[in-house]
């Protein structure tokens, strides 16, 4: 039932833009058409004095309704779209009774086509079943002639109605296409400003983090009356931390630029700078970005937070290239008798949110928890 209600083209009207050629090509043909139909209505009977009037009245009447046809049938209004059909019947018999046979017949088989074409399909067969039954009692022909002139007028119309339902169903494709592809672009352009997020997040969090350590250090020795070249030293620390921020704020730079070190090398001189054991199983081979940056921030949070929560303890880093995968751990026994306990207390304590986020959307994952009475890191990432 639905086929026989429902309105041609989709279920959504979908404006299709035109150029200048098309527009052009559009106004010609109107505008060709209407001059043939009025030549043809003049040429037919020698119109003069009042008698011009009623012509001109039919073609101008035929326009019009014509023309609210093609609105009404636009916004899918079946009963003002059927009013103008009745009327174009109505000014079609006019025409004919007063002798204008071009035109009457070009309203008939006009409308019978265009009703296939715009209407709901029951409508549509009705309206061109009634302009034709108008035309073949007018025109006098044979009972053969008038099927056959029925018959390709409706063939005619259901096949340019298919042909706009296919070309409404290619816009609509293709305006779901563009929105995908917009849609794309977007969660891109979202996916890039959170890897930058993180990576500044990373940077930052490692060098300020690291100068806390230092300098939290420093006030604790203040406020113990410690000696006054072990507060420097300190101090020194927390200002080559600062320079090894900057430093990494460049190299963090240069990774979202696409610009990398190689990740043994990079985890062997972070491993020296912090004193740590490194091991190194398999053969180095290069590994996607993402995956790097990954191996690269969580060696540095992992080797941060042993210098804050077990200052002097031993550290160990293995860096492990698996079939399909890099693997990083970084072990640190507990605190030595003696270390300050209260250096921990320093961080925001953000730092293991941001690496397993990381190991995360990589498809990898990471583990970190006690043991041994130290503290262990494991990262495992698609490479």
């Amino acid at each position: 039932m639905e086929r026989w209600t429902r309105w041609p083209a989709g279920d959504v009207p979908i404006r299709e833009s035109r150029s200048r050629a098309r527009m052009a090509l559009w106004l010609f043909g109107r505008i060709a058409l209407l001059s043939t139909v009025a030549f043809g209505t003049f040429a037919e009977q020698h119109y003069t004095g009042w008698r011009l009037l009623p012509p001109i009245l039919w073609i101008a009447s035929a326009a019009g309704l014509f023309t609210g046809w093609y609105v009404t049938c636009r916004a899918k209004r079946l009963w003002p779209a059927l009013a103008c059909a009745a009327g174009l019947l109505v000014f079609a018999e006019l025409a004919d009774e007063g002798g204008a046979r071009t035109l009457a017949s070009v309203i008939w088989c006009g409308l019978a086509v265009l009703a296939v074409i715009r209407l709901p399909l029951a409508a549509g067969l009705a309206t061109a079943g009634a302009a034709l039954v108008g035309y073949g009692l007018r025109s006098g022909d044979s009972l053969l002639v008038m099927l056959a002139v029925a018959g390709g007028l409706g063939l005619l119309g259901y096949l340019l109605r298919l042909d706009n339902q296919a070309r409404s169903a290619q816009r609509a494709l293709l305006a779901q296409e563009r929105a995908a592809q917009v849609a794309r672009a977007e969660s891109a352009a979202l996916a890039e400003r959170a890897r930058i997020a993180r990576e500044i997040h990373d940077v930052l969090a490692h060098s300020l983090s690291a100068q806390l350590v230092h300098l939290e250090a420093a006030r604790l020795m203040l406020d113990a009356g410690a000696e006054r070249a072990e507060i420097r030293e300190r101090v020194v620390a927390a200002r080559r931390m600062a320079q090894d921020g900057l430093a990494e704020t460049r190299q963090a730079l240069s990774a979202l630029r696409g610009e990398f070190a190689p990740v043994a090398e990079f985890v062997a001189e972070l491993a020296t700078q912090s004193g740590a054991e490194l091991t190194v199983d398999g053969v180095p081979r290069p590994v996607p970005a993402e995956a790097g940056l990954a191996v690269r921030r969580t060696a540095q949070e992992a080797l941060t937070n042993a210098r804050k929560h077990a200052p002097g303890g031993r550290v160990a880093v293995r860096l492990g290239y698996l079939d399909g995968a890099v693997e990083l751990t970084v072990r640190n026994a507990g605190a030595p008798r003696g270390a300050d306990p209260m250096l921990g207390d320093s961080g925001s304590g953000y730092g293991l949110l941001g690496m397993r986020e990381r190991a995360e959307l990589l498809g990898g994952e990471l583990l970190a928890g006690p043991e041994d009475g130290g503290w262990r890191v494991l990262l495992r990432v698609p490479a």
